[in-house]
């Protein structure tokens, strides 16, 4: 889940906004959608856009959880999108019948989060992994022993602040499957974390393009697009390709249950849908672009951007059981600790 440098945007603050008609408020992973696109929209229906912003998807839950978040679109992961529909948090919106649909890769149709598409259209895919810096560390990339078991990067690594992506890239390392209810199997993954804690100097979400850029760290955690256009900006970094896998997700446009302005919400994944507004949208995020593009106009591709085009597995990220998650929440608490 991500996410990326600050850019300047009609960023408006969310707290004491009306929700009335003319209005749209949003909630998504921060810096993620294109500024131009925002002012575009409004000045093309007159609605006012309020941005609000999440870093990661468990904060995105809990204020939906709590109720009257007055949010009238979020974008939340794929497996956390599966727990919303299942604890009754979106609105169904007939997904399937917007015109946004028609524009989707056959692939992320029908798929198990919303087997209907009743509640959600894909806004951007892409890989969990890890980012070294090349001035810090000169060694391999090609497996998650590197972060994990670190030898030259001991002291010089730094981890996200959740567990979700973090616990799912220790159990490729591991062959431990995801979402599994062994007690055994989640004992292998904390022990490889405790073990690995002494070489972290950090487990953030926030800053973390500086944190890898300027050298603070010579390995982080990190998403394709974002060490992409790290990497475009002059840092010398890498984005690793390690031969267990990388963590995959996709990020969906959603509805709360109960919100405001729906036809609104609509409106806006109609707009973000079509050719040419998802052509600037991927230009400007630097993630993989679930809906079509125009190949013509687009900045990325696999000969300049191999961060987006990954040579190794991809697993996505599943909605676990209660037990499960339990278990991935107790290894996170008793690691911070």
């Amino acid at each position: 889940m991500k996410k990326l440098l600050m850019t300047a945007a009609m960023i408006l603050p969310l707290a004491g906004t009306a929700s009335a008609e003319g209005s749209l408020n949003i909630y998504v992973w921060a810096d993620s959608i294109a500024p131009d696109l925002i002012e575009k929209f409004t000045s093309e229906t007159g609605i006012e856009v309020n941005v609000d912003s999440f870093s990661s998807n468990e904060d995105a839950l809990t204020k939906l959880q709590s109720g009257a978040s007055g949010y009238d679109l979020v974008t939340p992961s794929q497996h956390f999108v599966k727990i919303m529909i299942d604890e009754g948090l979106l609105e169904d919106i007939d997904a399937h019948a917007l015109n946004a649909y028609n524009q989707l890769d056959e692939r992320w149709q029908g798929q198990w989060w919303d087997p209907s598409n009743d509640y959600s259209i894909p806004l951007a895919y892409g890989t969990a992994g890890f980012a070294v810096n090349r001035d810090k560390y000169d060694g391999p990339v090609d497996s998650w022993s590197v972060l994990f078991e670190p030898t030259d990067l001991a002291g010089s690594i730094a981890l996200l602040s959740y567990p979700d992506e973090v616990v799912s890239a220790a159990q490729l390392y591991l062959g431990v499957e995801y979402c599994t209810e062994s007690k055994a199997d989640m004992k292998k993954v904390y022990d490889l974390l405790a073990a690995q804690k002494p070489a972290v100097v950090a487990y953030t979400s926030d800053n973390i393009e500086n944190r890898i850029g300027s050298g603070d760290v010579g390995a982080h955690f990190w998403w394709d697009g974002n060490a992409l256009r790290l990497r475009n900006s002059g840092a010398n970094i890498e984005f690793a390709m390690p031969k267990e896998g990388l963590v995959g997700w996709l990020d969906s446009f959603v509805v709360p249950a109960g919100a405001a302005n729906v036809d609104n919400a609509k409106a806006f994944i109609e707009f973000m849908s079509t050719v040419e507004n998802a052509t600037v949208q991927y230009n400007y995020y630097a993630h993989s672009a679930p809906v079509e593009i125009d190949e013509s106009k687009a900045v990325y591709t696999q000969e300049n951007a191999p961060e987006l085009f990954p040579d190794v597995p991809v697993i996505f990220a599943q909605a676990c059981s209660a037990e499960a998650q339990d278990l991935v929440t107790k290894v996170w608490t008793d690691l911070l600790q």
